[in-house]
């Protein structure tokens, strides 16, 4: 279907000499609005939008090779065909706001070089088959300059693992205005940016102690801003701090709670602990008076001294005796 069309607005690159008839020209946005026209040649923005455009195909956009931005919002687009963009060697913004995409075909958003460095698609897929034509286009398409992808408003629940990873440059990411209940596998590189540790950094720093979302490179979290912050403040080390004190006091509370239920048996080995060690505390006192009593200690010793030798000549004879004692029908 060839793009001129009712109520197309085109943004021209130079300023517009003479006005197209049937259309409405403004010299200081350099916007043309025509009712029916071709399209010059030379236009750097297409705004194309409020019509009923069911399908895409390659040789739509023949004619403005050297447009850079192409707004497709609101035309009620079901199908993307493949190669549709394929002749706008230079375009960098492509937008597809609030249709109605079912399909997408596997080499939709590819154009040679790969020049495309926006792509918006907020509230325009149909179901979750669409997401995985979606999925599937990126990987296709080549898209390793994209920066900026919106998929906002479009009932996602979850975005399936490595849906992001033909993307290696993208720095903007919109999800807002979805169901998202998971995300799948997502890593996060964050590491070695200037970071400005004002009061406007605090929620990014609750985000970080609270969300599930893998941080690699956490270690890497270093405040630029103030320079007073930039050597002993750590976005880091608060993440691990606030972490050690949730374990710390998890681990306090668990503790406490069985003490309270083993109270009693507690009590009790605390009791015996103290009786055992009370005797013997005792008992080390006991003789301690004994050996520190210097009486006792006298006649200890006298007692020792009056005891009377026995003769060795007496053992034997004593030895003797008590075998002569062993009965007769014992043998030895």
């Amino acid at each position: 279907m060839p793009l001129t069309l009712v109520c197309a607005m085109l943004c021209v690159s130079a300023c517009v000499a003479s006005c197209p008839p049937r259309c409405e020209c403004s010299d200081a946005p350099r916007t043309v609005r025509c009712a029916s026209a071709a399209i010059p040649r030379d236009a750097s923005s297409l705004i194309i939008t409020g019509n009923a455009i069911p399908r895409l195909d390659p040789s739509a956009f023949s004619g403005p090779q050297n447009a850079t931005l192409l707004n497709l919002s609101d035309n009620g687009i079901i199908e993307i065909g493949s190669h549709a963009f394929s002749s706008l060697l230079a375009l960098r913004s492509l937008i597809l706001n609030n249709n109605q995409l079912v399909l997408i075909h596997p080499e939709a958003f590819s154009v040679p070089g790969s020049p495309l460095q926006e792509l918006s698609l907020r509230s325009s897929l149909y179901n979750y088959s669409s997401l995985t034509d979606l999925i599937t286009a990126l990987r296709w398409g080549e898209l390793t300059n994209l920066l900026r992808l919106d998929l906002s408003g479009n009932r996602l629940v979850l975005l399936p693992p490595g849906v992001f990873a033909p993307l290696p440059n993208l720095q903007h990411l919109h999800l807002r205005n979805n169901s998202l209940v998971r995300l799948g596998r997502v890593r996060l590189l964050l590491g070695q940016n200037p970071y400005a540790c004002t009061c406007e950094a605090q929620e990014f720093a609750n985000w970080l102690n609270s969300s599930k979302v893998r941080v690699d490179d956490v270690d890497g979290l270093y405040c630029e801003f103030p320079a007073s912050l930039r050597e002993i403040t750590d976005l880091s080390l608060q993440t691990s701090y606030v972490f050690l004190g949730l374990v710390l006091g998890f681990v306090g509370m668990v503790f406490l709670f069985v003490v309270y239920l083993n109270r009693k048996g507690i009590k009790k080995w605390i009791t015996e602990i103290y009786e055992a060690c009370r005797d013997v505390l005792e008992g080390y006192h006991y003789r301690y008076e004994i050996d520190s009593d210097p009486r006792l200690g006298h006649v200890s010793h006298a007692q020792q001294q009056s005891r009377p030798r026995m003769d060795p000549r007496l053992a034997h004879i004593s030895t003797d005796a008590r075998i002569t004692q062993i009965p007769s029908d014992v043998t030895l």
